[in-house]
């Protein structure tokens, strides 16, 4: 199935150029990872929109590329040997894990604080 990225367009509706090819702007909604020491990690526990009241720990304030939130997701999932999840730019961790994270954050260069 083709992808048609007419959304992405911007100021061209139509061109009668046959070989008219349109070059999208990639940077546009690329967001630069910052240093790890500068970035302000929020850890909390979370047990409310849950099925049965489960507890979460959720890491918010990662301000940087999808990419490089996945792999701290990944290394955060794998050291707690726990599943968990990425949603809306936070980091769900299943379990109440909030003293281990911030330890893994701080060994990591990252500054994160326990609400």
């Amino acid at each position: 199935m083709k992808t048609n990225k007419w959304k992405e367009r911007k100021d061209i509706v139509y061109s009668t150029n046959p070989d008219f090819n349109y070059k999208y702007d990639k940077t546009q909604n690329e967001q630069v990872t910052i240093d790890p020491s500068k970035q302000k990690l929020k850890v909390y526990m979370d047990s409310k929109a849950r099925s049965k009241g489960k507890q979460a720990t959720v890491v918010n304030g990662f301000v940087g590329s999808e990419e490089d939130l996945k792999d701290l997701a990944k290394l955060l999932k794998t050291k707690c040997a726990v599943g968990g999840t990425i949603k809306e730019g936070e980091i769900i961790i299943q379990g109440d894990f909030r003293d281990k994270l911030i330890q893994i954050l701080s060994t990591q260069g990252y500054k994160a604080t326990k609400i």
